[in-house]
């Protein structure tokens, strides 16, 4: 009988495969490897074996690769976030890079790709402009803990969730994610609860006060912070939200959410102001942005400008087109783009979405944008061009599952004559573009490191109608 799992010993790993594995080939059998970097040696639990290839992670290091260099943060290792801290930023670069381009080719089909060079980031530490942090009574205990004689004691953690254990938390101290007001936020509020012995949320019986921590910084300066309790308790939530206000003044607006459901997602809520306007302004280049506790942005600002950047390039706009929108969000791209463009028509399947572009337009004093809430498929009809106008650039830029099959099929029938294809997922952006193959060229593709010292990559990509 073939055994299910196996330890292989003294694997040397010789390259990257994509989405943070690297690989080994032994005896003519590729090993994708969770937990190394080309160069290790390292003992490789198999988790799954197939006939031409296996997947398994490492459980030792036998010998580093001279390509590591040290992570930074304490909680390295442990922490899901920052996998790649052991990458100098250049190497994780090439890797990413390396990525697109095997995509493109392997899934896209696209022979003789124009890949541009991939976009680093400045800034590969407090780069995020948001943060989400959860209390737990359960906290997650290292191996080394685990091994220590006698039973460790249950704690209180705040913190993110342990990698696939949905009800432990590590209990973060340092995060190197956001400026390090989170951290001011975050053990501040730990210190004072503690303190004060109010309960921590335990997600499996539902029970406790604390939930959520989620932080908002702006580049223009001002934060917004949001509470989430498990229930009302009036007096205490108003000692810990006047603790807070006191102790970090940055604090421009502090609201709290009462959130009895099962799960984290406050969409359905309605958060409370407690102090200041409720919302935070973001800005990219002039173009500011009202954003709410429930509105969503770009998590990285600054490369958010200059993925926004280059799709306007992209786009090469005179000031005479149409532009179309697809998958518009909060109307930042479009917004982006509008003194370029004719016009604008941004889509968007949420409506909150839809209501949050327009306060973005009308913010900016931008009057030829128009957004609508609804199914692209369904909005986009011969009704819908006669009264808005055909497209002369389309813009997209889905989720990470990629275009919907009807959207690829719509776009390949309004046969527009530029597509700027904006994606999170360069598989699903090359299984995309080989369907728009039909009618479309891929005219060049850049990628973009949103997300330092992880594998995540963004990528835009200029399709021309054949």
């Amino acid at each position: 009988m073939k055994k299910k799992k196996f330890i292989l010993q003294d694997i040397a790993v010789s390259d990257y495969a994509a989405e943070g594995k690297s690989l080994s080939r032994q005896d003519g059998k590729v090993i994708f490897i969770e937990g190394a970097v080309p160069g290790d040696i390292a003992d490789v639990l198999i988790t799954k074996n197939k006939k031409d290839w296996a997947e398994g992670k490492v459980v030792q290091i036998k010998k580093l690769s001279p390509e590591r260099v040290e992570p930074f943060c304490m909680h390295f290792g442990t922490c899901g976030g920052c996998k790649w801290q052991m990458l100098p930023y250049k190497k994780q670069l090439e890797y990413k890079q390396q990525e697109v381009e095997q995509n493109i080719k392997r899934i896209g089909k696209i022979v003789n790709p124009l890949l541009l060079e991939i976009v680093g980031a400045d800034e590969t530490v407090y780069y995020r402009n948001k943060l989400e942090f959860t209390f737990s009574n359960k906290r997650y205990l290292t191996h080394t803990e685990i091994k220590q004689e006698g039973e460790v004691p249950q704690q209180n953690a705040l913190g993110f969730h342990a990698p696939r254990i949905f009800d432990k938390i590590i209990d973060i101290k340092t995060c190197y994610l956001m400026d390090d007001v989170n951290n001011s936020i975050r053990n501040t509020v730990r210190d004072f609860v503690q303190q004060h012995n109010y309960p921590f949320y335990d997600i499996r019986e539902h029970t406790g006060w604390l939930r959520n921590i989620i932080i908002r910084n702006c580049t223009t300066g001002e934060l917004m912070v949001n509470i989430c309790f498990n229930y009302d308790d009036e007096p205490e939530r108003i000692k810990l939200l006047d603790y807070l206000a006191e102790k970090i003044p940055q604090i421009t607006t502090l609201l709290y959410t009462i959130n009895p459901k099962w799960n984290d997602t406050i969409y359905d809520l309605t958060p409370q102001v407690y102090t200041g306007k409720g919302f935070v302004i973001e800005q990219l280049e002039n173009f500011k942005f009202k954003i709410g506790p429930k509105s969503f942005f770009q998590t990285n600002t600054r490369q958010a400008e200059k993925l926004y950047t280059i799709t306007r390039d992209f786009a090469g706009l005179t000031g005479e087109e149409i532009v179309y929108d697809l998958y518009c969000g909060t109307g930042s791209i479009g917004i982006f783009l509008s003194q370029l463009a004719k016009k604008i028509i941004g889509v968007e399947a949420i409506a909150e979405a839809i209501e949050d572009a327009k306060v973005n337009a009308a913010l900016n004093n931008i009057e030829h944008a128009h957004f609508f809430a609804g199914d692209v498929i369904k909005i986009c009809d011969d009704a819908f061009f006669d009264t808005h106008g055909r497209p002369d650039v389309v813009i997209t830029d889905p989720p990470r599952a990629g275009m919907h099959e009807k959207l690829v099929s719509k776009l390949l029938e309004i046969a527009t004559p530029k597509i700027v294809y904006v994606s999170c997922n360069t598989a699903t952006q090359a299984r995309d573009i080989a369907l728009l193959s039909e009618k479309y060229m891929v005219v060049k593709i850049q990628p973009v490191d949103m997300f330092p010292h992880t594998h995540h990559i963004e990528s835009v990509a200029l399709l021309q109608l054949k």
